[in-house]
């Protein structure tokens, strides 16, 4: 019997989940996160759910990890001091970035600009030129490369990034470059462009050189840290660490290219709401990943997470394949704050996090909180992450009142109230970015709610959104690592290459790509992937000539016999998804620049669990009624035991149903069906089915 792990460290919670391949039963601990190592919090985790199962950490076979440590590093400001090579000419291309500016009309004048991660006075420029058809241009002075070199390493850099123009056409003078750094710099870790974004426009080719090069030390040193940890401890099975795209490396291969890593943690939660989503028979639907500091939400379509070519974070924005998550800084342990100047209740981004978290924890925090006004309600039981946290309600009361006082609202609850209602807004408006902003109606969808935070907030967001069912997966808490156990090993290849579609051939396409094809392939059969198991699935970004942008548009590697078919299908899918974007196509013919091939393993083969049948009666599982507090008024509310809950089984609102690791709230005139997988769907009470 073996079983595989999954881990999601967060900024309040570590979750971690052992799943027995053969039946597919699950075993979860939840554990207090501990930001000053990561690892404490994980082999905590490991022990207890393998304690749990019975099982020793000998039995478990693979490791699969969500981890936040490359997005903490640049979120805190934690990252390495990072020396840039350019070419002569080039020196400031961190400076001068981008023009855009974030904020409303005028936002220029009180938006300060965000510090580059490589500082002007730990950039040198090398004399080198290669042009942009790959040619020399100038040779590398190799002299005055060493002297450079010389140079950063007396000014005592941590970590080297080497970002020369036209690199992605042709990276000798980069190779060259990194060689030199070797014997000069032996003890730090050096990124190349051309090795960690291969792609066109050179101010988005070096940020994300420079963000890897920044988070590379402390992302390194991690993951040997947790290696050696899980060896000491008997595990004996492969670390692998889950990618912004969703998708699984190597611990080396994500040691080496941690800027892949940035939204490694929601990714977990996209992939997990996928495989529940499946089960539960919606291939369409949101996801609403709610924890203690932040919400993540995602749009699926199909089976299929809307992927992204760039990934943002904090005021960092880099060329790098993520799932297309939006974050808002609305969490349980959001702040609830009301500005002098305006007498008007705000809540977030500000965060208790998890030390000293909501005074309800009793941990010392005194500022009101979401999971605060959550306990004054009556939402929450008495104890949280099977029993790890006890609640105190008059904390929280304590905390909450100073909000009713300043807003002049006649109760606390009252206050709490207003808490909850701004904070799901403040969700819903992060929703709207992933579905109507991006011209996708939500009521078309399925809405998948999870985190620990999550199923509490899921029904008033359905009420918003208008996105039925909601559905809340088993063990809503730790679907992130759920996420990252049911997803499977993933590489990608990239080429630029900016032609016109009047001088490609189906023939010259095909081949690029299956050029690329084997280049991905070769990343996972190095790691023990056969190839006869591996699939490959193809992209291009496509624009209008004449454009300052690109569109992903999906290649059918098929369509490309040879008699034009190909090209004139990626010329139509392109017109259509410009058409459904911006309402218009132009005549202008259409332009290549970017290919991509991307290499997937087999998806694990994780038997899905299936609940015992019931009827629609669901009192064998009722614990005891309670008053909680709800459009303005108390109500009497059910208790349920979710593990009670059968099959069929249709649960009324209000109600409340606790587990281990979160608390779902079913709002009057709603009511959950528990279907076979497990999962609750909600729907108003006249729909349900």
């Amino acid at each position: 019997m073996t079983y595989r792990l999954g881990v999601d460290v967060g900024g309040t919670f570590t979750d971690i989940l052992l799943i027995d391949e053969d039946t597919g039963r699950t075993f979860r601990a939840k554990t207090a996160s501990t930001p000053e190592d990561q690892s404490i919090g994980v082999l905590r985790g490991i022990e207890r759910a393998c304690t749990a199962a019975g099982v020793g950490p000998s039995s478990i076979g693979e490791v699969f990890h969500g981890t936040t440590v490359a997005t903490n590093a640049i979120l805190e400001g934690k990252g390495a001091r990072v020396g840039l090579v350019t070419t002569e000419g080039f020196r400031q291309v961190l400076q001068i970035a981008r023009s855009f500016v974030p904020g409303g009309l005028a936002g220029w004048i009180i938006w300060p600009k965000p510090e580059p991660l490589a500082a002007l006075e730990d950039t040198v420029e090398v004399r080198g030129r290669i042009g942009s058809d790959g040619s020399v241009v100038t040779e590398l002075d190799e002299d005055d490369v060493r002297a450079k070199l010389r140079r950063l390493k007396d000014r005592g850099v941590e970590a080297l990034s080497i970002s020369l123009i036209n690199s992605y056409a042709n990276p000798d003078h980069e190779q060259r470059v990194a060689a030199l750094a070797a014997e000069i710099l032996p003890d730090i870790s050096v990124s190349r462009s051309s090795a960690v974004l291969p792609e066109l426009r050179e101010y988005e080719r070096t940020i994300t050189t420079v963000a890897n090069a920044a988070v590379q030390p402390q992302v390194a040193r991690y993951v040997a840290n947790l290696e050696s940890q899980l060896r000491e401890s008997g595990v004996e099975g492969r670390l692998c660490i889950l990618r912004s795209d969703g998708g699984l490396v190597s611990a080396k291969v994500a040691a080496d290219n941690p800027v892949n890593l940035l939204l490694s943690g929601p990714a977990g939660g996209v992939t997990g709401a996928t495989w529940v989503a499946e089960q539960a028979g919606y291939p369409d639907f949101l996801t609403f990943d709610m924890g203690g500091t932040s919400t993540d939400v995602a749009l699926v379509q199909s089976l299929t997470p809307r992927v992204g070519r760039e990934t943002t974070v904090g005021d960092l924005k880099v060329r790098a394949t993520s799932v297309d998550v939006r974050t808002v800084g609305a969490g349980g342990g959001s702040i609830a704050h009301v500005p002098p100047l305006t007498q008007a209740l705000r809540v977030g981004p500000q965060s208790a996090g998890a030390a000293p978290g909501p005074a309800a924890y009793a941990a010392g925090g005194t500022q009101p909180t979401v999971t605060d006004a959550n306990v004054v309600l009556g939402y929450l039981p008495a104890d949280l992450a099977g029993g790890e946290i006890t609640l105190d309600r008059e904390a929280a009361r304590a905390a909450v009142k100073p909000i009713a006082d300043a807003t002049g609202l006649a109760s606390v609850e009252a206050a709490a109230a207003g808490i909850v209602d701004i904070v799901n807004e403040n969700m819903f408006g992060a929703l709207r970015l992933v579905s109507i902003q991006q011209g996708f109606d939500p009521r078309d969808f399925a809405l998948v709610a999870f985190g620990g935070a999550g199923p509490l907030h899921a029904n008033a967001l359905g009420k918003l959104t208008g996105a039925w069912p909601v559905i809340i997966p088993p063990s809503p808490g730790v679907l992130c690592a759920y996420g990252d156990a049911t997803t499977n090993l993933r590489d990608e290849a990239v080429r630029t290459l900016v032609r016109r579609f009047g001088e490609l051939t189906d023939h010259s396409l095909r081949d690029l790509l299956t050029d690329l094809a084997a280049k991905a392939r070769a990343t996972l059969t190095d790691q023990a992937v056969p190839e006869d198991e591996q699939e490959v699935v193809y992209s291009v970004d496509l624009r209008y000539h004449g454009q300052g942008f690109e569109i992903p548009v999906p290649v059918d590697l098929a369509s490309f016999d040879g008699d034009g078919g190909g090209l004139d299908a990626l010329r139509q899918a392109f017109d259509a998804e410009h058409q459904r974007l911006f309402s218009f196509v132009l005549d202008t013919e259409q332009e290549l620049v970017t290919a991509r091939a991307t290499a997937h393993g087999p998806k694990p083969e994780v038997a899905a669990s299936e609940l015992a049948a019931g009827d629609s009666d669901p009192t064998p599982a009722l614990r005891t009624h309670a008053q909680i507090w709800v459009e303005g008024a108390e109500v009497s509310a059910a208790i349920y035991d979710r593990a009670l809950l059968r099959a069929g089984n249709v649960v009324p609102g209000p109600a409340i149903v606790t587990e281990m690791d979160s608390t779902t709230l079913i709002l009057p005139g709603h009511a959950a069906t528990v279907h076979p997988s497990g999962s609750l769907l909600i729907r108003p009470a006249h729909e349900e089915r």
